[in-house]
Formats: C-alpha cells, sequence, structure tokens
C-alpha cells in the first residue's frame, strides 16, 4: 500500500526535530500540541518506524529519524523555493567560475545543499570554495583574490565598504547539560550564565563577539576551554563541564558520545547570528557571481 505524507505533516516533524519539544513545535506551527503528536505518530506508522525517542524533558530524533529528517528538510526548502522564485526570472544555464570564501560554520551547516543545488541547475559553472577567518575574507576581498564572501556579517567590523544580503538569523541560546543546575529552565539570564565554566568557540570571530555579552554584567565567565572545535564543545557541554552561547544553527540535542545537550532561552536579548553574503561595493560581481547571490537570496529567503 502506497504511503500518503502531507506537507504538514512534514512540517510538523520538521519543528519538532528543531525544537526539540512538541509543545515549542506547536507553539511555533500556531497549532495545539495534539496536532504535532498526531502528525509525528502518523508517519512512525507509515515509515514503520519511531522517529524519536520521547524523553522527560522533551524529545530527541532517533537514528532513523535522523535519517528522514535530511529528506524532510530538503523537501521543504524545494517547494518553498519553487513557490517563490519567479519563473520568469528562474536562474539557470550559467557558465564561468567564482572564487568564494566562506566561514567554518556557513561550508558545514550551511552552504552544502544550496551548493548542490545550485550546480545540478548550473553544471557549467566551477565554484571554489575557501574555507576562511572573517579577517581574511576582508583582506582577500581588498586583494581582489575572491569574488564573494559569505560569513557571519553580524560580527563584522564595519559593513560601510560593502553591499551585504542577510541569507539566515539563528537565534543564540544557552547550551547546557539537563543535570546542571541551569540545564532544565525555560530562559536564563547572562549574569547566571557568567557565574557558571565557560566553554568558548575559537572560530568565526566567536570569541570577539562573546567578550560584548558580558560588557554589562559585573561577573565575567571563567573561560576553561578555548576550543575550535566544535563537536568538543558538544562533548563538554554534555558531560556536564561547562556551558556556552551559540546559535540554533549549529544546535543538536546530543553529543557524539550520546549526552543530551538542553537549549535554553536567554532573557537579555543575545543577538542573534547573521549569516549572510557581502562583497565590495567598488568591485560589481561578475555576471557569473551575481547569478550565484541571487540564486542563495531565492533560495534561503523562500
Amino acid at each position: 500500500m502506497s504511503k500518503k505524507v502531507t506537507l504538514k505533516q512534514i512540517r510538523y516533524f520538521v519543528s519538532a526535530a528543531q525544537t526539540g519539544r512538541f509543545s515549542q513545535a506547536a507553539l511555533q506551527e500556531h497549532v495545539s500540541q495534539s496536532a504535532i503528536t498526531s502528525a509525528v505518530l502518523d508517519l512512525e506508522q507509515q515509515l514503520g518506524v519511531s522517529l524519536f525517542d520521547r524523553l522527560q524533558h522533551g524529545v530527541a530524533l532517533t537514528e532513523a529519524g535522523r535519517l528522514f529528517y535530511r529528506h524532510a528538510v530538503f523537501i521543504l526548502d524545494s517547494v518553498a523555493e519553487a513557490m517563490s522564485m519567479p519563473l520568469s526570472e528562474a536562474i539557470l544555464g550559467s557558465e564561468g567560475k567564482i572564487v568564494v570564501a566562506a566561514s567554518y560554520t556557513m561550508l558545514g551547516y550551511f552552504l552544502p545543499e544550496l551548493i548542490a543545488r545550485f550546480k545540478r541547475a548550473n553544471p557549467n559553472v566551477t565554484i571554489d570554495l575557501l574555507d576562511l577567518s572573517l579577517v581574511e575574507m576582508e583582506e582577500a576581498l581588498a586583494k581582489g583574490t575572491i569574488d564573494m564572501a559569505i560569513g557571519s556579517i553580524s560580527n563584522l567590523p564595519s559593513r560601510e565598504p560593502y553591499h551585504t544580503q542577510v541569507l539566515m538569523r539563528s537565534p543564540r541560546r544557552l547550551w547546557v547539560s539537563p543535570t546542571h543546575p541551569l540545564g532544565n529552565r525555560d530562559s536564563v539570564s547572562l549574569e547566571e550564565v557568567a557565574n557558571c565554566p565557560y566553554l568558548i568557540l575559537t572560530i568565526d570571530g566567536a570569541v570577539e563577539f562573546t567578550n560584548k555579552f558580558w560588557e554589562n554584567i559585573p561577573t565575567k565567565p571563567d573561560y576553561v576551554l578555548q576550543t575550535s572545535s566544535l563537536e568538543s564543545v558538544r562533548g563538554f557541554v554534555g558531560q556536564g563541564l561547562g556551558v556556552t552561547i551559540l546559535s540554533d544553527m549549529v544546535y543538536r540535542p546530543w553529543s557524539l558520545d550520546g549526552k543530551k545537550i538542553n537549549a535554553v532561552r536567554i532573557e537579555d536579548g543575545v543577538p542573534d547570528l547573521e549569516g549572510g553574503i557581502f562583497w565590495l561595493k567598488t568591485r560589481p560581481l561578475t555576471k557569473v557571481a551575481d547569478t550565484f547571490q541571487r540564486f542563495l537570496i531565492y533560495a534561503s529567503t523562500s
């Protein structure tokens, strides 16, 4: 018997996976919690597998759930793009070469699927990708060795020299073990966080940006780990050895060793991560680079 799955069910499943709680997914989708629960149960029955482990404080994707999640996100993105891109302005058939610098997190968590989709539509375009820090991106743009940069434009010292386009916004929350005193709170203050051993990621200008959190806080956190490894941060958080503030874009509710990680809202309004494109105002984009940046805008804002 063929399986009948609706886009609404897939959307509810993705919301539950991203929030880690059926109740939060219901708020996000403006429906009752029972609607989320029903959609997930129906998907599980049709697939014949459990998509979530039901935990004391929320849910976590099973191995089958993680596999289905990747397909579900692709489906929703593809439908949104198809519905929003004007067919008269469809971007197809370009050719040429683009040199693009991108940050570690944008390369790892945002760009791969978008690059693949662009390449399928534009097989004659070559994209050379460079993994650079924000400082290195600005230097490369000034030298003319790259066409554009993709990174955390919220961390740029000044946007004045550049054309900028935000592609995504991702809230920053406190990552904490459920066993930690702050681990099961609905929200925490920065002052409470500052009293905890703190784990800091040293990539993408995170140190400079994080230091701004504490400018108006009397207590400054003790940085017990400074690392460029995101998985190390997850591992230490999962073991209850410290906390960190990072964006939802890179959040996963488990560490590599299977320890649960909660994400708690911060009351003080820590700015969202803004990921986007930027290029020099004094150097117009080539035709093929302009095609690429317009595709990214269509695909990420749909």
